[in-house]
């Protein structure tokens, strides 16, 4: 049913006088930088002094304006094109009263315009009044959008451009609506319902922006890099190494070379195995893990200590899944040469006491490497702060492409460590007498990396930036309290790992049901969870079990979602 002021007695679609006032607004807008909710840029610009040209300066490539002039104020203004002003036209309605989001924005916006739009300013990315972020060293830009692949700086935004040294955060206020609506799979529908996802310690889902920035480099910069004199090596080359130092800057790594692209977490531990441990590991040392590791953690370093005659070590947890201190300091001996820990565990989403773990390495004279892939989602990471020689993480964890991953190491570390894989890009000569290979990073980058993807992660960071990793880690903390005190109040489930400092999971089992049944009561009812071992078989044995249910949060998820999972859950509990 149409809305009363949608229709004018004349018979036209819209109000003249609301698509006027739009017009205005869109005109007196920054060149090429719209940010009027409902609009689209100009299209089919004539050069000045053609005789297609409208008075608004534009054309459709025929003479005249659909639009009598002198009619309305303003309606002179609007371009000649019909295509921008069916365009106009038909979003007028959106603009009708209606309750506002969270951030004063009308839902309809939102709903009526398309996903790729929200390119064309803040407001409909469902963050208004976000500024252009300032970098340090970077030229000024009145009125510069703040979004991707608007200005000339080969796709990206202006906060973060390769060479700058700092980003001066500023974040809109958190509105989780106007965050899923960057997500477009979140619109996705499973078995006739709205998805959840609550599967993100598996893989995170990835905003438009990092969707369209891939796009872009396929569409406009693909090319191999370092090596070439043309132009799209060029462009490729900026994107690539601009993604490289937004890792940096992210992680607060003290210098860019020491960020080394992989496929994953997994490569680069092993990475640090094969080049870091076969030099340094020797018969008789002993390699220390966490009861809490990923298999991606144990594996290469027993295969390590397997080869040189070496021992692997573990720190035991306590019942609610949390490290003992005391116990690790047992550990530490003359014969320790590595400490590899998780900073969140993947499958009960236990916090670690990192700094304390690194510290008492440390003053052992011990090396250490920080498995980051659950963490770099959810929590500020400050490697220097840190003090481990080695940080890693996957780009998929955190809203970026799959297939890109990160070694940091420091550099005095990296620079003594052999290359782990030959090839091109990584040499600086090549005779058949020797090699001479190229210093940090592109040491370990033999062959054509994955660019793309490495860009998509700048991206992907771009945006965690703009919402503010502190931001998300506060709303998650509030998800996860919800979330747990939900599932304890439902006869039969328990809960796996409670230590008091958790991020993001929330694994139960549920009695007389196994963990396949509850995930495919919960995906018939379009949740997604993780059922299984969750590639963490020791510590899931630890507690007795085999499989868990694991439901994990990321910032895009709300107290709703939460609710229909814990309505399957108690429809279950009750069939017992």
């Amino acid at each position: 049913m149409s809305h009363p002021t949608s229709y004018q007695p004349d018979g036209a679609p819209f109000d003249p006088v609301a698509l006027a006032r739009l017009a205005n607004a869109l005109f007196q807008a920054a060149p090429g930088v719209p940010d009027v909710p409902g609009t689209q840029a100009p299209v089919n610009i004539a050069p000045p002094g053609s005789p297609l040209v409208s008075p608004a300066g534009f054309g459709p490539n025929v003479p005249g304006t659909p639009i009598p002039q002198g009619q309305l104020p303003g309606a002179n203004l609007l371009p000649a094109s019909p295509t921008p002003v069916l365009s106009l036209g038909n979003r007028v309605p959106a603009l009708a009263p209606v309750a506002p989001a969270g951030n004063g924005v009308p839902d309809k916006v939102y709903s009526t315009l398309p996903a790729y739009e929200p390119r064309i300013g803040g407001a409909v990315l469902g963050l208004p009044g976000v500024p252009a972020l300032p970098v340090a060293g970077a030229p000024s830009h009145d009125g510069a959008s703040p979004f991707y692949f608007i200005n000339e700086r080969h796709g990206y935004p202006g906060a973060g451009l390769p060479g700058a040294a700092s980003v001066i955060d500023r974040h809109p206020p958190f509105d989780v609506h106007a965050i899923r609506r960057d997500f477009p799979i979140l619109q996705e529908r499973v078995n006739g319902r709205q998805l959840v996802w609550f599967d993100n310690a598996a893989t995170t889902h990835k905003p438009q922006s990092v969707i369209d920035r891939i796009s872009y480099f396929y569409t406009h910069e693909n090319s191999n890099i370092h090596r070439a004199a043309h132009e799209l090596a060029a462009r490729a080359t900026d994107a690539y190494e601009g993604a490289r130092e937004r890792v940096q800057r992210f992680i607060n790594a003290p210098d860019v070379n020491e960020v080394i692209f992989v496929r994953g977490t997994t490569e680069a531990i092993n990475l640090v195995a094969k080049s870091w441990g076969a030099q340094h590991i020797g018969e008789g040392d002993e390699i220390i893990v966490s009861h809490l590791e990923h298999h991606a953690n144990i594996v290469p370093w027993q295969q390590l200590a397997t080869a040189k005659g070496a021992r692997l070590r573990v720190m035991p947890v306590d019942d609610s899944g949390q490290i003992l201190l005391d116990e690790y300091r047992q550990l530490l001996n003359a014969r320790t040469k590595l400490v590899a820990v998780t900073q969140v565990s993947n499958a009960l989403g236990t916090v670690t006491p990192i700094k304390e773990i690194v510290a008492l390495a440390r003053r052992a004279g011990v090396r250490t490497l920080v498995d980051g892939a659950q963490s770099i989602s959810h929590m500020r990471v400050d490697v220097q702060e840190l003090g481990a020689d080695f940080f890693v993480f996957s780009g998929h964890k955190v809203f970026g492409p799959t297939g890109i991953g990160v070694v940091w190491g420091k550099r005095e570390v990296l620079e003594d460590m052999p290359p782990w894989q030959g090839g091109g890009n990584m040499i600086a000569d090549v005779t058949f007498e020797k090699t001479v290979f190229q210093p940090i990073p592109n040491k370990f980058e033999a062959g054509t990396g994955n660019i793309a993807d490495a860009v998509g992660l700048g991206a992907a960071i771009d945006y965690v930036n703009r919402v503010g990793i502190d931001n998300i880690a506060c709303y998650e903390h509030q998800l996860l309290e919800y979330g747990t005190e939900q599932l304890k109040r439902i006869n039969g489930v328990r809960l796996i790992g409670t230590a008091a400092d958790k991020a993001s999971v929330m694994s139960f089992v549920l009695a007389g049901h196994s963990t396949e049944e509850v995930g495919r009561a919960l995906n018939d009812e379009g949740v997604a969870v993780r059922t299984g071992h969750h590639c963490a078989q020791p510590i899931l044995r630890r507690f007795g079990v085999e499989t868990t249910v694991r439901p994990s949060l990321a910032f895009y998820n709300t107290h709703d979602e939460i609710d229909r999972l814990t309505t399957v859950i108690r429809r279950l509990a009750g069939q017992r």
